[in-house]
């Protein structure tokens, strides 16, 4: 069990003075550390991997500027082990192998190392490869940083041998921290009440985006008595009204695109469309949200606005900014002239709250599976009715939900769109359930 003091062998070296602040401002022992209490408070898995001086291969995931790197340093340190450091925008599987020759020749001194990949998700799996037999033999603690889902960015290979940590964005007590720490640091007027919750709003949970915001502000305004919401406008106003995410302005208006489209007002949603993005929103998020509405607001009225959608998120991601947006207000106005139905919505969350209350109802004894003699033997699959072997391909009055619910429904299409002939056809099996002989 390593020592209090072990935990902070190996200080990362005071930040030079002309350092950007969010450099100066790096934590060098475990307990400077701002957020991240999930994983560093005392029993918690980081916090054991500290005071426990063995050091799993883990990947850090979480949104920019929550500490990925600072924890990576911080773990190094208290393992006593070099940190060899590789940015996978930059590195190739030349450095990964100049990274295993040096772990290997310190291992060889008695040292253990931590590699540290930065921006995991962008190596491609060659690159990704390269590490599996070196960290399975134990040759370096490997740790990966990644703002990306790690289930679909990181080879299962390499996924399967490190623990992932989920890093969340700071909170604003966190921020207002931060503020405090850097005030004090810079010797800076204090801000006003009003010019922090603006500033803290402008990081949204993004210590880097804080400190950086902060330190134009302090170096901009030297001389004043105080830090108001005048010179965060002056110094920063194009940032803040694209990137104040915090407000209720940013919330209400995503709502109000939210509500054109599912009053079918195209010429609005373009609009609010419009502002959103102008105000900084991210266009894979407005995308996602529009993704959302077709399946919320128009179903299976419309089946076709669920897969236009995902095209529009698709051609965003090939194309980029100006150009993909035109994809997205495509998307918002096909979404706005769609018929509309929240059918399959309703339908989703009342089998939720009956999954949620009720209990877990036996599967019914036609319905279960039966791949063994013995389950056979017990009844399992006895008198299920095979549909394709039935008129029509329909079983009819065969019975699907477990004893109970037989007569519950849940999806009532509405006369719209395709739903109006989705409810024919219910219409038409359900009149063939009322005439069919009654299960024993």
């Amino acid at each position: 069990m390593a020592t209090q003091d072990a935990l902070f062998a190996e200080e990362a070296p005071a930040a030079p003075a002309g350092a950007p602040l969010a450099e100066r401002l790096r934590p060098r022992h475990l307990d400077e550390v701002v957020g991240q209490r999930h994983l560093l408070a005392a029993g918690r898995p980081l916090r054991v991997a500290f005071e426990s001086g063995r050091l799993p291969s883990m990947i850090l995931w979480g949104p920019p500027g929550v500490g990925k790197t600072t924890l990576a340093r911080l773990l190094a340190g208290a393992t006593g082990s070099h940190f060899i450091v590789l940015s996978a925008v930059l590195a190739g599987v030349k450095d990964i192998r100049e990274a295993v020759e040096q772990a290997a020749a310190l291992r060889k001194a008695g040292r253990s190392t931590v590699v540290f990949v930065d921006e995991v998700h962008r190596f491609n799996k060659a690159q990704q490869d390269a590490f599996l037999p070196h960290v399975e033999g134990g040759l370096f603690s490997f740790v990966g940083a990644t703002t990306e889902n790690p289930s679909f960015e990181v080879n299962s290979a390499l996924l399967s041998r490190s623990t992932v940590h989920v890093l969340k964005s700071l909170d604003d007590a966190d921020l207002g921290e931060l503020v405090r720490r850097a005030q004090a640091l810079l010797q800076a007027p204090p801000l006003s009440a009003a010019a922090q919750e603006r500033l803290v709003a402008h990081a949204d949970g993004d210590a880097r985006r804080l400190l950086n915001a902060y330190e134009n502000l302090a170096a901009a305004n030297s001389g004043a008595a105080e830090l108001g919401e005048a010179q965060l406008e002056a110094t920063l106003g194009e940032l803040l009204r694209r990137g104040d995410k915090g407000g209720d302005v940013y919330y209400d208006t995503i709502s109000a695109l939210h509500k054109a489209v599912r009053g079918s007002d195209p010429d609005a949603a373009l609009y609010w469309l419009a502002r959103l993005l102008d105000a900084g929103m991210d266009p894979r998020y407005a995308a996602r949200r529009l993704i959302r509405m077709a399946s919320e607001d128009i179903g299976l009225a419309d089946a076709r606005a669920l897969r236009l959608t995902l095209d529009a998120a698709e051609v965003y991601e090939r194309l980029g900014s100006p150009e993909g947006e035109l994809a997205l207000a495509q998307a918002v106005v096909y979404l706005a002239i769609a018929p509309k139905s929240n059918a399959v919505y309703k339908a989703w969350n009342a089998v939720r709250e009956l999954v949620r209350s009720d209990g877990s109802r036996p599967v019914p004894m036609h319905l279960r599976n039966a791949p063994t003699k013995l389950m056979k033997g017990l009844g399992h699959g006895a008198g299920y009715r095979y549909a394709h072997d039935e008129p029509g391909a329909y079983a009819a009055g065969e019975r699907y939900l477990p004893e109970g619910l037989t007569q519950q429904r849940f999806y009532e299409p509405v006369p719209r769109g395709l739903e109006q002939r989705i409810a024919e056809r219910l219409g038409e099996l359900r009149a063939l359930d009322e005439q069919a002989p009654r299960p024993r």
